[in-house]
């Protein structure tokens, strides 16, 4: 096996690592700043997911992207063999809920976080944002440990 390949393939698991890890320990932290009700605590954690996700998730996936396509096309395209196809198919899931979805509510909420930290209410409007983030967020997680099943397993058909 070639060293290309191998760190290609060790850089693509830190991805993988960087990617699924960040988004399940910051929906971690996020439940548990949210369920303090603390506005201070609330508005902290709100900057860290921002921070977090463009320091890790964002990291991570584009360590997975290209990795992935490179290691994708040495077996003719990431569309040509199932599982490969299937973890590109479940990662673009998760990227375009995250970008359509969870970010823009994350910036949303940071916006109303920054307003209220310093002693005002919070608004209704955070909660509803914030049980938008729970549902598409567990998805977004759901889909990568889907993804995790393919890369491991190898299965050959559906």
């Amino acid at each position: 096996m070639a060293d290309h390949y191998l760190l290609l393939k060790s850089l693509h698991i830190l991805g993988a690592m960087l990617f699924v890890g960040n988004i399940m320990v910051t929906a971690l932290w996020k439940l548990m700043a949210d369920r303090s009700r603390a506005a201070g605590i609330i508005a902290y954690a709100q900057r860290m997911v921002t921070v977090t996700d463009f320091a890790f998730t964002s990291v991570g996936a584009g360590l997975l992207v290209a990795t992935g396509w490179t290691m994708g096309q040495s077996q003719g395209g990431v569309t040509e063999v199932y599982w490969i196809r299937m973890g590109w198919y479940l990662f673009l899931a998760s990227v375009l809920l995250w970008g359509l979805v969870l970010i823009p509510v994350q910036v949303m909420q940071a916006q109303m976080a920054r307003r209220f930290q310093l002693g005002g209410a919070i608004p209704e409007r955070y909660w509803g944002l914030a049980r938008i983030w729970y549902v598409f967020g567990a998805v977004a997680v759901a889909l990568p440990l889907a993804n995790l099943y393919f890369m491991v397993f190898k299965p050959t058909t559906g």
